[in-house]
Parts: C-alpha cells; structure tokens; sequence
C-alpha cells in the first residue's frame, strides 16, 4: 500500500516508508533551546526521520548531494541567516506556472501521487488510544528531492486526495504536533500558498531544520486581539498566533486557516512558519512554546529571474538561501529587507487586515 504514491516505479530494494506512531509522551514540551549543542540530544522523531533521509541521499533519491553548506549571520540588528545552496539554484526542478490564489489542482502536472516508494520516510500518525483532544490528520513524510539543507522534508495529508495547495486546519495541526516531536531548536514546519512562492499546486507542508536563531522566535508583539498579535521586528511584518501546549494546536490551526482563507479572500497570497519561540510578549524564560507566523503578501506569480533569492516562508522569516556565491558573499541586511519588502502590502494595508482578523476571530 502505497497511499496513493505511483507502484510502477518501485524498485525491488527500495525502502517503504517507517509507520511512526506517537502519543503525548513523544511531545517534546521543553526544547533544549540554542544554548545546548543544537541537534546533540535527538529526539526519537528526529532520529526517525534525519536516519531516513541519510539513507535516501546515500541511495541516491535527491537531485543533488548535500554538502556542507556555507552559512553566515548578516550584519545587523536583524541577524538574519544567509546560506549558500548553489545546487538548489541550478538543479531543482522548475516551479509549476501558478496564475491564480484559487487555481485547482491539475492531476496532469507533476503532483506528489507520482514520489517514489522510496522518496517516502514516515507515515505519521498519533496513537489512536492517545488522550487530550481530537488526533490531526496523518501525514506522510517524504524527502524534498531539492533540499535546502539536512532534513528538509515534505509533510504531505493525504496525497490521493489530491488538494490544491491551500492549508487545511486539519493538515496544520498535523504539522504542528510533528514540530513538537522534534528537539532540535530550530525545526521548523512551514506553508508557501499559491502565489507566495509554492512550486508545486498540491497540498503540502515543508519541515526543515534551521541552522541558526531567527529574530522572530523572541521578538515582542503588539496584541491585536486575545489569540492574535503584530510582530513587526524582522524582515517583515507577521500575524503571530501562539500556543503554549499541544491541546492549543487544533483551536490555533483553525484559526491560522480562517484568517489565510480572509487574506484570500482580499486578493492577498500567504506563507506561513510555525518555529519554537517565546510566548507573544517575548517574556524570556516563562517557557518557550510554538510561534506561528501569517504574511499577507502581495500574490507573486512566475519566476523572478535575477534575483539573489526568491521570498517564501524562509526569507520572510530572516533565513536566507541563497544560489550564487557572489549574492552570498556580497549580500547585506539592507539589500535583503529592501527584496523582501517588495512583496508585501503597504503599512496602512495591514493595519486595516490586523483589525479585520481580529474581529474575525473575536467572532
């Protein structure tokens, strides 16, 4: 059984994917935080799922081999992350034409029911017999054939379903709870919606593991209502929600998806980034729980050729992958708020969008 994956392709000695069951006691609640060895102390999922995917880049299942990869904090006062991943630049595959914020699904375009057995490392699911609130949906855990670092990889509800690349509550909260199996500080789960840099028009997350602190994970934000905040520090301006806990996750995620459905709605694309962090008032020391992050953004559509780096979830965020040497080198905190804030909607916009979502989740 493959989920709906193609069968045609399986290679006789490839590897299915580990069925990984978890229940509340694989919740890392505490993460280790940066001051720790980041990545010293694993986490039974980490292991799971960094284990698998050493094996597939040893089977040779990526575009390209991985190796180390250059990484440097701009100077500034943002301290945003610049990596130099030139083989991502020239190998990945091309990003699918996106012409619409509601365009449907085209099952004629490449979509993940083609991924190999192989490409696929878990199927995660909580323990049917798990107490606390109601189980997310399961999701497959596949390689990002084109990964911006170690352990990049596809969070995938459901693939046979075949949804368009808009985020469901129930996907969300699926990949909130596998951000809360990880221990490594800087595992991140992540959304890029249709016109906000998303490559491939067919429901998915991406988890990846972030090589240094971002600005957001501590940054103060300005309350808009009980369940939303303004965090205006870092590249660019973002609707924080915040849950302290794992029986916040399903109410959080509905209400991530209620305001992406209203930025929608209002002809503004979406990215989104769940990351640990410090409660929205940026109270140092009162534990850290998840952050996740909403830009409204102006929709993007087709490649920007020439430019240092594209703006999806990482960029907005202060992590910046970059493919050419000479953009990694030369690149400054100012050139890359500049690029970034091209993309988003003017100041007095998204003030009027703060009120109106937080009257939307007042409601």
């Amino acid at each position: 059984p493959t989920s709906g994956m193609a069968a045609a392709s399986e290679e006789p000695d490839e590897p299915s994917p580990e069925e990984f069951v978890y229940g509340e006691e694989d919740f890392v609640l505490q993460g280790a935080g940066w001051g720790a060895e980041p990545g010293s102390a694993p986490s039974r999922f980490d292991r799971a799922l960094l284990e698998g995917w050493d094996d597939r880049m040893e089977r040779g299942l990526f575009r390209y081999r991985l190796g180390p990869l250059p990484t440097r904090v701009l100077p500034g006062p943002m301290r945003m992350v610049a990596q130099l991943n030139v083989q991502r630049g020239t190998e990945r595959r091309p990003p699918q034409a996106v012409r619409s914020l509601r365009q449907p699904f085209d099952p004629a375009a490449f979509n993940f029911t083609r991924l190999r057995p192989g490409e696929l490392l878990l199927r995660l699911r909580r323990a049917e017999d798990a107490p606390g609130p109601a189980a997310p949906e399961p999701l497959l855990v596949a390689i990002n054939a084109s990964p911006l670092g170690r352990g990049h990889v596809l969070l995938l509800p459901a693939p046979a379903r075949r949804l368009p690349q808009v985020l469901t509550a129930p996907a969300l909260h699926g990949a909130l709870e596998a951000a809360l199996l990880s221990a490594h500080p800087g595992f991140c789960v992540g959304f890029n919606g249709l016109g906000g840099c998303a490559s491939v028009n067919h429901l998915h997350l991406h988890g990846l593991y972030v090589p240094r602190p971002l600005p957001v994970e501590a940054a103060p934000a300005q309350p808009l209502c009980p369940r939303l905040g303004l965090l205006r520090a870092g590249p660019a301006p973002a609707f924080l929600f915040y849950a302290a806990g794992p029986a916040e996750l399903g109410p959080l995620a509905r209400d991530v998806c209620r305001a992406a459905e209203h930025l929608t709605d209002t002809g503004l694309a979406y990215n989104v980034l769940a990351t640990r962090g410090d409660p929205p008032e940026g109270a140092a020391g009162a534990g850290r729980g998840l952050r996740v992050l909403l830009w409204a953004r102006k929709p993007s559509f087709g490649a920007k050729n020439g430019a240092a780096f594209n703006v999806a979830l990482c960029e907005l965020a202060g992590y910046l992958p970059v493919a050419a040497e000479p953009a990694y080198r030369d690149l400054t905190e100012t050139d890359a708020v500049r690029a970034i804030r091209e993309h988003l909607p003017p100041e007095p916009q998204l003030l009027r969008l703060g009120e109106d979502l937080a009257r939307l989740l007042a409601g």
